[in-house]
């Protein structure tokens, strides 16, 4: 298990993830930031990094892939022993995607709320996501997703964000004390905050979203995670892959 940190990493083949949690709750860590906690507060809430690993791994993708194909042209008599490899690299070099779309694979995404708000505006796919509705995160430790560039950040930024978590998680638990249920207190909520979410989709569909989200347009947090996912597809079906880099 490997985490996910600023840069892209290689991570073993057969289980992508789990990030490692990032303990914040020891004061000894927190001294010298001046002002920035409540020292009668007791710390429960902790820092992770983001993370992935494989819902549903690609069955024989690219033999389904020329079983579907070879129907348009009614060529079924060609597929042999290592065809299927060939078939498929075709259809990558000449953009005939659609083929693709035919495989499937699901990926579990640890990672924070403001991610998962950019992954699910891709339409082609399906969607299964932990529910701040439901969740209740009150008298618990409430966990937060680093952001990957808190190695760059000063001490004075990184005590400002954990203050703002913390204050997150201090209001979120007494406006359950006050009576709120977990799908009002959860407003306070922030963007950092954990969330699970399951994204099955084709693989045509997880090409695209590789190409939008490892671009350097894209948000730093969104991009190293997909980096990393993307590196695990190309281990996985690599003629499928291999084509996509930064």
């Amino acid at each position: 298990m490997q985490k996910v940190t600023g840069h892209a990493v290689h991570l073993p083949a057969d289980r992508e993830c789990r990030g490692a949690g990032i303990a914040t709750g020891r004061r000894s860590r927190r001294q010298g930031m001046a002002g920035s906690l409540n020292p009668q507060r007791k710390i429960r809430m902790k820092l992770i990094e983001q993370s992935w690993e494989w819902a549903q791994k690609p069955d024989r993708p690219l033999e389904c892939i020329e079983s579907a194909g070879r129907t348009c042209y009614k060529s079924e008599d060609k597929i042999t022993q290592g065809s299927a490899e060939r078939f498929a690299r075709m259809l990558v070099k000449s953009g005939h995607e659609s083929v693709i779309e035919h495989a499937v694979a699901g990926v579990r995404f640890i990672t924070n709320r403001g991610v998962t708000h950019e992954i699910v505006r891709h339409r082609l796919a399906a969607y299964s996501q932990e529910s701040t509705r439901y969740v209740n995160y009150g008298n618990q430790e409430m966990t937060f997703i680093r952001p990957v560039w808190w190695e760059q950040s000063t001490e004075e930024q990184k005590a400002l964000f954990i203050k703002a978590c913390e204050s997150a998680e201090d209001q979120y638990n007494q406006l359950l004390a006050s009576g709120w249920q977990p799908q009002q207190a959860r407003e306070v909520l922030p963007n950092s905050l954990k969330t699970e979410i399951v994204v099955t989709a084709n693989l045509r569909e997880w090409r695209h979203i590789f190409r939008l989200r490892t671009s350097k347009a894209a948000h730093p947090q969104i991009r190293v995670l997909m980096q990393s996912c993307r590196d695990g597809f190309q281990r996985q079906i690599p003629i499928l892959f291999d084509d996509m880099q930064d």
